[in-house]
Protein backbone atom coordinates (compact mmCIF):
# COMPACT_ATOMS: atom_id res chain seq x y z
CA UNK A 1 0.00 0.00 0.00
CA UNK A 2 1.65 3.50 0.42
CA UNK A 3 4.39 4.98 2.04
CA UNK A 4 4.72 1.36 3.16
CA UNK A 5 7.21 1.67 6.13
CA UNK A 6 6.08 -1.04 9.31
CA UNK A 7 7.57 -1.55 12.63
CA UNK A 8 7.05 -4.60 15.14
CA UNK A 9 6.30 -4.51 18.52
CA UNK A 10 9.35 -3.87 20.52
CA UNK A 11 8.61 -6.08 23.31
CA UNK A 12 7.71 -8.80 20.92
CA UNK A 13 4.00 -8.86 21.47
CA UNK A 14 2.53 -9.83 18.39
CA UNK A 15 3.66 -8.87 14.74
CA UNK A 16 1.71 -6.20 12.39
CA UNK A 17 -0.13 -8.89 10.00
CA UNK A 18 -2.51 -8.23 7.05
CA UNK A 19 -6.06 -8.20 8.81
CA UNK A 20 -7.73 -5.10 9.60
CA UNK A 21 -10.11 -3.39 11.72
CA UNK A 22 -14.17 -3.32 11.19
CA UNK A 23 -16.58 -1.24 13.11
CA UNK A 24 -19.16 -3.58 15.25
CA UNK A 25 -21.15 -0.51 16.39
CA UNK A 26 -23.31 1.24 15.01
CA UNK A 27 -23.93 -1.66 12.68
CA UNK A 28 -22.54 -1.38 9.12
CA UNK A 29 -23.53 -1.50 5.88
CA UNK A 30 -23.39 -5.06 4.21
CA UNK A 31 -20.53 -6.06 2.85
CA UNK A 32 -17.83 -3.69 4.52
CA UNK A 33 -14.56 -4.99 4.76
CA UNK A 34 -12.02 -5.40 7.55
CA UNK A 35 -9.53 -3.04 5.31
CA UNK A 36 -8.08 0.30 4.33
CA UNK A 37 -9.53 2.76 1.49
CA UNK A 38 -7.91 2.26 -1.90
CA UNK A 39 -5.25 5.30 -2.42
CA UNK A 40 -6.95 5.71 -6.30
CA UNK A 41 -9.73 6.60 -4.19
CA UNK A 42 -11.83 4.22 -6.17
CA UNK A 43 -13.93 3.42 -3.16
CA UNK A 44 -14.05 6.73 -1.20
CA UNK A 45 -16.18 7.08 0.64
CA UNK A 46 -17.60 3.89 2.85
CA UNK A 47 -16.00 1.46 0.61
CA UNK A 48 -19.03 1.78 -2.08
CA UNK A 49 -20.96 0.01 0.74
CA UNK A 50 -23.48 2.76 0.78
CA UNK A 51 -27.14 2.88 -0.80
CA UNK A 52 -28.32 -0.70 0.76
CA UNK A 53 -30.19 1.77 3.64
CA UNK A 54 -33.54 0.65 2.96
CA UNK A 55 -33.26 -2.76 2.76
CA UNK A 56 -30.90 -3.16 5.30
CA UNK A 57 -32.05 -0.94 8.15
CA UNK A 58 -30.77 1.44 10.25
CA UNK A 59 -29.60 2.41 13.77
CA UNK A 60 -31.97 4.91 15.76
CA UNK A 61 -29.61 7.63 17.87
CA UNK A 62 -31.59 10.10 19.79
CA UNK A 63 -29.93 13.00 19.94
CA UNK A 64 -27.68 13.71 22.63
CA UNK A 65 -27.63 10.04 23.91
CA UNK A 66 -24.70 7.98 24.52
CA UNK A 67 -23.93 5.66 21.41
CA UNK A 68 -21.30 3.33 21.18
CA UNK A 69 -18.82 3.10 18.90
CA UNK A 70 -16.91 -0.48 18.92
CA UNK A 71 -14.63 -2.64 16.68
CA UNK A 72 -13.96 -6.15 15.50
CA UNK A 73 -10.45 -7.46 14.75
CA UNK A 74 -7.15 -7.30 16.52
CA UNK A 75 -4.77 -5.72 13.98
CA UNK A 76 -5.27 -2.32 15.46
CA UNK A 77 -1.65 -1.16 14.39
CA UNK A 78 -0.80 0.36 17.57
CA UNK A 79 -3.92 2.85 18.24
CA UNK A 80 -3.62 5.90 16.13
CA UNK A 81 -6.57 8.45 15.85
CA UNK A 82 -10.18 8.21 14.60
CA UNK A 83 -13.56 10.89 13.89
CA UNK A 84 -17.20 10.35 13.96
CA UNK A 85 -18.82 12.02 11.31
CA UNK A 86 -21.88 11.90 9.84
CA UNK A 87 -24.16 13.11 6.51
CA UNK A 88 -27.57 13.01 5.69
CA UNK A 89 -26.95 11.29 2.17
CA UNK A 90 -28.38 8.03 2.84
CA UNK A 91 -26.32 6.92 -0.17
CA UNK A 92 -23.03 8.83 0.16
CA UNK A 93 -21.08 9.76 -2.92
CA UNK A 94 -17.60 11.70 -3.43
CA UNK A 95 -19.50 15.18 -3.44
CA UNK A 96 -21.09 14.06 0.17
CA UNK A 97 -20.93 16.59 2.69
CA UNK A 98 -19.54 14.42 5.51
CA UNK A 99 -19.26 16.32 9.35
CA UNK A 100 -17.33 15.41 12.45
CA UNK A 101 -19.19 14.92 15.72
CA UNK A 102 -16.49 13.61 17.49
CA UNK A 103 -12.72 13.24 17.18
CA UNK A 104 -10.05 10.62 19.04
CA UNK A 105 -6.82 11.92 19.01
CA UNK A 106 -4.08 9.08 20.05
CA UNK A 107 -5.57 5.64 21.37
CA UNK A 108 -8.13 4.87 18.98
CA UNK A 109 -9.24 1.66 18.39
CA UNK A 110 -6.79 0.80 20.65
CA UNK A 111 -4.54 1.89 23.86
CA UNK A 112 -1.24 1.21 25.00
CA UNK A 113 -0.11 -1.09 21.82
CA UNK A 114 3.09 -1.71 20.41
CA UNK A 115 1.51 -2.94 17.37
CA UNK A 116 -1.17 -5.78 17.12
CA UNK A 117 -3.13 -7.26 19.94
CA UNK A 118 -3.44 -10.72 18.14
CA UNK A 119 -3.91 -12.03 14.59
CA UNK A 120 -7.93 -12.54 14.74
CA UNK A 121 -9.90 -10.87 11.84
CA UNK A 122 -13.38 -12.30 13.97
CA UNK A 123 -12.27 -11.32 17.74
CA UNK A 124 -13.87 -8.63 19.84
CA UNK A 125 -11.76 -5.69 20.49
CA UNK A 126 -12.11 -5.01 24.10
CA UNK A 127 -11.50 -1.27 23.83
CA UNK A 128 -14.76 0.95 23.34
CA UNK A 129 -15.09 4.91 22.93
CA UNK A 130 -18.45 6.58 23.19
CA UNK A 131 -20.07 9.75 21.15
CA UNK A 132 -23.40 11.37 20.85
CA UNK A 133 -25.02 12.95 18.50
CA UNK A 134 -25.28 17.07 18.70
CA UNK A 135 -28.91 18.00 20.25
CA UNK A 136 -29.09 20.72 17.41
CA UNK A 137 -28.58 18.80 14.16
CA UNK A 138 -31.43 18.27 11.94
CA UNK A 139 -33.06 14.57 12.69
CA UNK A 140 -33.88 12.00 9.70
CA UNK A 141 -32.47 9.20 7.66
CA UNK A 142 -28.32 9.25 7.15
CA UNK A 143 -25.16 7.72 7.30
CA UNK A 144 -22.40 7.86 10.09
CA UNK A 145 -18.64 7.35 9.13
CA UNK A 146 -16.20 6.22 11.48
CA UNK A 147 -12.53 6.87 9.95
CA UNK A 148 -9.35 5.73 11.81
CA UNK A 149 -5.41 6.68 10.90
CA UNK A 150 -3.44 3.99 11.66
CA UNK A 151 -0.39 4.83 14.03
CA UNK A 152 2.20 2.17 13.05
CA UNK A 153 1.82 0.33 9.41
CA UNK A 154 1.43 1.63 5.65
CA UNK A 155 0.16 5.07 5.38
CA UNK A 156 -3.62 4.05 5.26
CA UNK A 157 -7.07 5.36 5.89
CA UNK A 158 -10.02 3.57 6.90
CA UNK A 159 -13.84 4.11 6.32
CA UNK A 160 -16.52 2.22 7.63
CA UNK A 161 -19.92 3.41 7.36
CA UNK A 162 -23.17 2.56 8.83
CA UNK A 163 -27.11 4.03 8.58
CA UNK A 164 -28.86 5.80 11.11
CA UNK A 165 -31.58 7.35 11.91
CA UNK A 166 -31.39 10.57 13.84
CA UNK A 167 -34.29 11.24 16.41
CA UNK A 168 -35.31 13.90 18.85
CA UNK A 169 -36.82 17.51 18.67
CA UNK A 170 -36.39 19.44 15.87
CA UNK A 171 -32.37 20.69 14.75
CA UNK A 172 -31.16 23.40 12.27
CA UNK A 173 -29.50 22.83 9.20
CA UNK A 174 -27.05 25.62 9.78
CA UNK A 175 -25.65 24.13 12.79
CA UNK A 176 -24.70 21.14 10.97
CA UNK A 177 -23.22 22.91 8.55
CA UNK A 178 -21.30 24.86 11.11
CA UNK A 179 -19.65 21.81 12.38
CA UNK A 180 -16.31 20.83 11.35
CA UNK A 181 -15.57 18.59 8.22
CA UNK A 182 -14.39 15.12 8.12
CA UNK A 183 -10.34 14.62 7.54
CA UNK A 184 -9.19 12.60 4.63
CA UNK A 185 -5.59 11.74 4.43
CA UNK A 186 -3.35 8.90 2.88
CA UNK A 187 -5.80 8.69 -0.56
CA UNK A 188 -3.42 10.82 -3.12
CA UNK A 189 -6.32 11.31 -5.75
CA UNK A 190 -8.82 12.92 -3.43
CA UNK A 191 -5.87 14.71 -0.71
CA UNK A 192 -2.24 15.82 0.00
CA UNK A 193 -2.98 15.44 3.41
CA UNK A 194 -0.72 12.34 4.91
CA UNK A 195 0.76 10.89 8.08
CA UNK A 196 4.06 10.45 5.65
CA UNK A 197 7.35 10.33 8.08
CA UNK A 198 5.07 10.15 10.86
CA UNK A 199 5.27 6.65 11.71
CA UNK A 200 4.42 5.52 15.75
CA UNK A 201 2.77 8.93 16.27
CA UNK A 202 -1.17 9.79 16.73
CA UNK A 203 -2.17 12.66 15.01
CA UNK A 204 -3.62 15.49 16.04
CA UNK A 205 -6.68 16.87 13.75
CA UNK A 206 -6.47 20.41 12.29
CA UNK A 207 -9.85 20.99 13.16
CA UNK A 208 -11.18 18.47 15.98
CA UNK A 209 -14.64 20.10 17.12
CA UNK A 210 -15.62 20.50 20.69
CA UNK A 211 -16.47 16.71 21.25
CA UNK A 212 -12.74 15.49 21.68
CA UNK A 213 -11.27 12.75 23.67
CA UNK A 214 -6.62 13.46 23.64
CA UNK A 215 -4.84 10.02 24.59
CA UNK A 216 -1.09 10.03 24.75
CA UNK A 217 -0.74 14.13 24.36
CA UNK A 218 3.21 13.84 24.35
CA UNK A 219 2.94 11.77 20.79
CA UNK A 220 0.31 13.64 19.35
CA UNK A 221 1.66 15.58 15.83
CA UNK A 222 0.48 17.73 13.31
CA UNK A 223 -0.67 16.20 9.35
CA UNK A 224 1.36 16.70 6.70
CA UNK A 225 -0.27 18.68 3.94
CA UNK A 226 -3.28 20.59 2.85
CA UNK A 227 -5.80 18.43 5.25
CA UNK A 228 -8.68 20.86 4.08
CA UNK A 229 -12.09 19.78 3.20
CA UNK A 230 -12.68 17.44 0.19
CA UNK A 231 -15.71 16.70 -2.46
CA UNK A 232 -18.33 19.23 -3.51
CA UNK A 233 -20.30 19.37 -0.90
CA UNK A 234 -24.10 18.21 -2.50
CA UNK A 235 -25.38 16.19 -0.12
CA UNK A 236 -28.82 16.13 0.00
CA UNK A 237 -30.55 14.54 3.09
CA UNK A 238 -34.27 13.63 4.36
CA UNK A 239 -34.39 14.64 7.70
CA UNK A 240 -37.46 16.84 9.19
CA UNK A 241 -34.89 20.09 9.68
CA UNK A 242 -35.07 19.53 5.56
CA UNK A 243 -31.24 17.79 5.36
CA UNK A 244 -27.99 19.59 4.66
CA UNK A 245 -27.67 20.28 1.30
CA UNK A 246 -23.98 22.12 -0.02
CA UNK A 247 -22.93 24.26 3.11
CA UNK A 248 -22.52 28.17 3.07
CA UNK A 249 -21.39 28.59 6.52
CA UNK A 250 -17.29 27.58 7.16
CA UNK A 251 -16.32 25.21 9.84
CA UNK A 252 -15.92 26.54 13.20
CA UNK A 253 -12.72 27.63 14.14
CA UNK A 254 -11.15 25.08 16.81
CA UNK A 255 -12.10 25.55 19.86
CA UNK A 256 -10.71 23.52 22.90
CA UNK A 257 -12.79 20.95 24.63
CA UNK A 258 -14.16 21.57 27.66
CA UNK A 259 -12.91 18.27 29.29
CA UNK A 260 -11.22 15.46 27.74
CA UNK A 261 -10.21 11.84 28.64
CA UNK A 262 -7.63 11.28 31.03
CA UNK A 263 -4.01 11.69 29.57
CA UNK A 264 -1.83 8.22 30.30
CA UNK A 265 1.56 7.40 29.33
CA UNK A 266 2.28 4.60 27.00
CA UNK A 267 3.25 1.59 28.43
CA UNK A 268 5.02 -0.12 25.19
CA UNK A 269 8.71 0.01 24.77
CA UNK A 270 9.86 2.65 21.70
CA UNK A 271 8.87 0.60 17.85
CA UNK A 272 11.69 -0.60 15.44
CA UNK A 273 11.89 -1.44 11.79
CA UNK A 274 10.74 -4.96 10.07
CA UNK A 275 9.28 -6.07 7.32
CA UNK A 276 6.95 -4.37 5.01
CA UNK A 277 3.15 -4.53 5.58
CA UNK A 278 1.90 -7.58 3.06
CA UNK A 279 -1.60 -6.36 1.49
CA UNK A 280 -4.55 -6.79 2.58
CA UNK A 281 -6.68 -9.40 3.77
CA UNK A 282 -10.31 -9.03 3.75
CA UNK A 283 -12.97 -10.07 6.18
CA UNK A 284 -16.45 -9.56 4.74
CA UNK A 285 -20.00 -9.26 6.71
CA UNK A 286 -22.24 -11.33 5.09
CA UNK A 287 -25.34 -9.51 5.11
CA UNK A 288 -27.19 -6.95 6.84
CA UNK A 289 -26.64 -7.19 10.03
CA UNK A 290 -21.90 5.92 23.45
CA UNK A 291 -17.30 7.80 24.71
CA UNK A 292 -17.86 11.44 24.99
CA UNK A 293 -20.01 14.68 23.98
CA UNK A 294 -18.91 17.79 24.27
CA UNK A 295 -18.81 17.54 27.86
CA UNK A 296 -17.18 13.47 27.71
CA UNK A 297 -18.29 10.97 29.52
CA UNK A 298 -16.07 8.33 31.36
CA UNK A 299 -14.20 5.35 29.69
CA UNK A 300 -16.14 2.50 29.41
CA UNK A 301 -14.92 -0.48 30.75
CA UNK A 302 -13.45 -3.36 28.43
CA UNK A 303 -16.14 -5.67 27.29
CA UNK A 304 -16.46 -8.95 25.29
CA UNK A 305 -18.62 -11.55 24.60
CA UNK A 306 -18.47 -14.88 26.59
CA UNK A 307 -18.28 -16.86 23.21
CA UNK A 308 -15.20 -14.82 21.86
CA UNK A 309 -13.53 -12.75 24.31
CA UNK A 310 -10.11 -11.86 24.27
CA UNK A 311 -7.10 -10.75 25.95
CA UNK A 312 -4.97 -7.69 24.74
CA UNK A 313 -2.06 -9.70 23.47
CA UNK A 314 -1.00 -13.39 22.24
CA UNK A 315 -2.29 -16.15 20.47
CA UNK A 316 -4.26 -19.33 21.01
CA UNK A 317 -2.45 -22.00 23.23
CA UNK A 318 -3.63 -25.12 24.38
CA UNK A 319 -5.67 -25.69 27.25
CA UNK A 320 -4.56 -27.15 30.56
CA UNK A 321 -6.35 -29.26 32.91
CA UNK A 322 -9.07 -26.90 34.33
CA UNK A 323 -8.64 -24.63 37.53
CA UNK A 324 -11.27 -23.16 39.58
CA UNK A 325 -13.17 -20.52 37.80
CA UNK A 326 -13.57 -17.57 40.17
CA UNK A 327 -10.81 -16.07 42.29
CA UNK A 328 -10.79 -13.56 44.83
CA UNK A 329 -9.87 -9.91 44.18
CA UNK A 330 -7.26 -9.77 46.55
CA UNK A 331 -5.27 -7.08 45.61
CA UNK A 332 -2.29 -7.45 42.75
CA UNK A 333 -0.96 -10.96 44.59
CA UNK A 334 -1.11 -13.99 42.44
CA UNK A 335 -3.18 -16.55 43.94
CA UNK A 336 -4.26 -20.44 42.84
CA UNK A 337 -1.63 -23.01 40.88
CA UNK A 338 -1.38 -21.44 37.38
CA UNK A 339 -3.22 -24.03 35.82
CA UNK A 340 -6.10 -22.98 32.65
CA UNK A 341 -9.80 -22.11 34.04
CA UNK A 342 -12.30 -24.11 31.02
CA UNK A 343 -13.00 -21.56 28.26
CA UNK A 344 -16.35 -20.13 28.69
CA UNK A 345 -16.97 -21.10 32.39
CA UNK A 346 -18.04 -18.35 35.28
CA UNK A 347 -15.28 -16.19 36.68
CA UNK A 348 -14.96 -12.81 38.85
CA UNK A 349 -13.96 -10.45 39.69
CA UNK A 350 -14.03 -8.94 36.12
CA UNK A 351 -11.04 -8.29 34.39
CA UNK A 352 -9.03 -10.80 36.68
CA UNK A 353 -6.02 -12.28 35.08
CA UNK A 354 -4.77 -16.05 35.06
CA UNK A 355 -1.40 -16.77 34.50
CA UNK A 356 -1.13 -20.26 33.01
CA UNK A 357 1.81 -22.65 33.15
CA UNK A 358 4.11 -19.27 32.96
CA UNK A 359 4.28 -18.99 29.53
CA UNK A 360 0.05 -18.39 28.55
CA UNK A 361 -2.69 -16.69 30.09
CA UNK A 362 -6.24 -15.76 30.03
CA UNK A 363 -8.61 -13.55 31.46
CA UNK A 364 -12.32 -13.01 33.16
CA UNK A 365 -14.45 -11.43 30.78
CA UNK A 366 -17.97 -10.38 31.04
CA UNK A 367 -18.44 -13.01 33.51
CA UNK A 368 -16.95 -16.01 31.60
CA UNK A 369 -12.76 -16.86 31.32
CA UNK A 370 -11.38 -16.41 27.82
CA UNK A 371 -9.67 -18.82 25.43
CA UNK A 372 -5.58 -19.34 26.55
CA UNK A 373 -3.48 -17.38 24.95
CA UNK A 374 0.43 -17.83 24.75
CA UNK A 375 2.72 -15.14 25.81
CA UNK A 376 5.45 -14.34 23.39
CA UNK A 377 8.62 -16.03 22.91
CA UNK A 378 10.96 -15.51 25.63
CA UNK A 379 8.47 -13.48 27.90
CA UNK A 380 6.96 -15.55 31.02
CA UNK A 381 4.43 -14.83 34.04
CA UNK A 382 3.70 -15.55 37.10
CA UNK A 383 1.44 -18.91 37.85
CA UNK A 384 -1.82 -18.24 39.26
CA UNK A 385 -4.64 -15.77 39.22
CA UNK A 386 -4.16 -11.67 39.92
CA UNK A 387 -5.19 -8.87 39.24
CA UNK A 388 -2.76 -7.71 37.53
CA UNK A 389 -0.42 -9.81 34.98
CA UNK A 390 3.14 -9.16 35.05
CA UNK A 391 4.60 -9.70 32.41
CA UNK A 392 8.43 -10.02 32.07
CA UNK A 393 11.61 -11.41 29.81
CA UNK A 394 12.67 -14.80 31.21
CA UNK A 395 16.25 -12.73 31.94
CA UNK A 396 13.62 -11.01 34.78
CA UNK A 397 13.27 -7.58 33.38
CA UNK A 398 9.57 -6.70 33.82
CA UNK A 399 8.44 -5.59 30.26
CA UNK A 400 4.71 -5.26 30.78
CA UNK A 401 2.02 -4.95 33.75
CA UNK A 402 -1.39 -5.09 32.71
CA UNK A 403 -4.36 -4.56 35.09
CA UNK A 404 -7.70 -5.35 35.35
CA UNK A 405 -9.01 -2.98 33.51
CA UNK A 406 -5.89 -2.31 30.58
CA UNK A 407 -7.42 0.17 28.75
Amino acid sequence: MFFAKTYAAACGFATLSSAHMIMASPKPFAGVQQGPLEISGSNFPCQNTGGSYQSQGSTTMAKGSPQELSFIGQAVHGGGSCQVSITYDTAPTKDSVWKVIHSIQGGCPAKNQAGNMGGSATAINPFTYGFQIPDDVPTGNGTLAWTWLNRIGNREFYMNCAPISITGGEGDKSSFDALPDMLVANIPAITTCSTQNLDGKDYLFPNPGNSVENFNMTELVSLNGDCGPVGSGSGSGSGSGSGPSKPTTPAAPVQAPTSVAPVQAPTDGPAKDSPTLPGGVFFTVPGPAGEASSSPVAEQPTKAPTSQATSPVGTAAPTASAAPASGSDSGSGNTGSGAAATPGSACNPEGLWNCVGGNSYQQCGSGTWTPVMALATGMECTPGQSTILEIKAINGKVRRRLSRFSS
